[in-house]
């Protein structure tokens, strides 16, 4: 049994907003930048590129999201 919590390690990641016209995140996947998204579909479709298949967005073992969740498209 380890001694440390659980961490999920996922593929693709949703970097936090970018100011711009309009808004962006950069999405990375296995650590690589691979574009930018402006809606969950462009994160779907980075993703669909890459060959993986995203069920759940919500799920950590599948999109780990940074500075805000899958609804998060606006800066602070």
């Amino acid at each position: 049994m380890s001694d440390y919590p659980y961490t999920a390690h996922p593929r693709i990641t949703v970097l936090g907003v970018q100011p711009g016209s309009p808004p962006f995140r950069i999405v990375e996947i296995d650590g690589e930048v691979v574009g930018t998204a402006k809606t969950v579909t462009d994160v779907l479709d980075a993703a669909s590129m890459a060959g993986i298949t995203v069920h759940d967005l919500d799920d950590p073992d599948a999109v780990r999201w940074v500075g805000g969740d899958k609804f998060t498209w606006r800066p602070h």
